[in-house]
């Protein structure tokens, strides 16, 4: 990948609009975005999620983040990161698996914004604990800071949501 490219990871619990942010920011900054694999691989499941889906998962992030970073314009969005496998994986199973440990201080990102649970949980078939939310915010805090990950919280409802993410970046780039 190219190395002036500036990677920002758009990270956070079940519906804190990751996906509609990162799409947002791409067209915001003229630029591609990484759609979040697992969605499109859960989407098409016919059974419960199993440990080797999660590996599947974890190597489907990585080749469409390859795949895609050739396409960005200074800046790369992704749509969630693999660290959402290593999450959903000690929550489902109790572990994560260990090409995902090994990988983790191997990718990092240069900025991550992750997404605060401040808006309405919005129903979805692929979405398991609305109960939980604040439960995983705060396991998100904590992947960041093991990770020593530069990352801001973006709060916010609809366009201060999205101020608030451009202002972020804007920050980020101008320091670097």
């Amino acid at each position: 990948m190219n190395s002036n490219i500036i990677k920002i990871a758009i990270v956070g619990p079940e519906s804190t609009g990751k996906s509609t942010m990162a799409k947002w920011l791409a067209k915001h900054y003229h630029t591609i975005w990484v759609p979040e694999f697992a969605r499109g691989y859960c989407e098409n499941l016919t059974a419960d999620c199993t440990w080797q889906d999660e590996i599947n998962m974890f190597h489907g992030q990585l080749a469409l983040e390859k795949e895609l970073a050739p396409q960005a314009n200074k800046l790369l969005i992704c749509d969630t990161t693999f660290i959402t496998v290593k999450i959903w994986s000690e929550a489902l199973f109790g572990s994560a698996p260990q090409e995902v440990l090994d990988e983790l201080p191997k990718q990092q990102y240069d900025l991550y914004l992750l997404l605060n649970i401040d808006m309405p949980w919005q129903d979805d078939p692929l979405r398991n604990f609305p109960t939980r939310r604040a439960h995983f915010m705060q396991v998100w805090h904590q992947e960041l800071q093991t990770l020593n990950a530069n990352y801001v919280v973006v709060s916010g409802m609809g366009e201060e949501r999205y101020q608030n993410a451009v202002k972020a970046i804007d920050a980020f780039t101008a320091s670097v």
